[in-house]
């Protein structure tokens, strides 16, 4: 945004909490109307929110943080150029319940990021879901081998391979090899969630969610 005066006009906190609330809502796949329930704060208020119409006490914060999975700090504290740096000797890692898939953090948590990136540690005889989704995604062989399933055609990829493809065509991918694979994976991923019919569903348009890569 420009003010009169030709200079660029300082962003909104509260637009930049909303922000950050709905980007990590997305994240968790979470409609308005399950955040609520979780939170105990009403629907309507969490959409201003989000919208920047509405700034909560600290209180609120609070509990919406928690119902979300992130520290309260995470809408106060101001995002540093520093908090996208990533050394690869200190870099996060973490896994999910029910995967063997150890996934090391690339991209940065910040409010307005589109892009997720994790580089993802394959292990051996490992085989994906088949998935579709709104988006497209980039993976990038660092070590090891990956067959690669995008619609009915199957590419098999070594070090320094590349696949470029949109998420609408069914894919999966697996790791047949005997040997530990590592996949540099960026992308926007967006999935359709069916919520719970009922007058309230109405209020929450965002239909599409976002969620992190091939997580079972």
């Amino acid at each position: 945004m420009i003010d009169k005066a030709g200079l660029a006009a300082a962003p909104n906190p509260t637009d930049e909490l909303g922000t950050r609330m709905r980007t990590q809502r997305h994240r968790l796949s979470m409609t308005l109307q399950q955040l609520s329930a979780v939170s105990g704060v009403s629907v309507g208020y969490l959409s201003q929110v989000e919208r920047g119409n509405a700034t909560p006490t600290l209180g609120t914060l609070n509990q919406i943080a928690k119902a979300i999975e992130v520290d309260t700090d995470y809408f106060i504290r101001p995002p540093r150029a520093v908090d996208s740096l990533t050394r690869g000797a200190g870099r996060p890692k973490f896994a999910v319940a029910g995967s063997s898939i150890e996934y090391e953090q690339i991209g940065a948590e910040r409010a307005g990021h589109e892009l997720t990136s994790y580089v993802m540690n394959v292990p051996p005889g490992y085989e994906s879901e088949v998935v579709t989704h709104v988006g497209e995604e980039i993976i990038y062989i660092l070590e090891g081998e990956i067959s690669q399933m995008v619609g009915e055609r199957e590419y098999l990829m070594g070090v320094g391979d590349s696949l470029h493809y949109l998420g609408t065509t069914p894919h999966c991918w697996a790791n047949k090899t005997e040997k530990l694979a590592r996949i540099l994976w960026v992308g926007r991923m967006q999935y359709g969630k069916p919520v719970d019919s009922g007058p309230a569903a109405t209020t929450d348009t965002d239909n599409q969610r976002e969620m992190l890569p091939l997580r079972r």
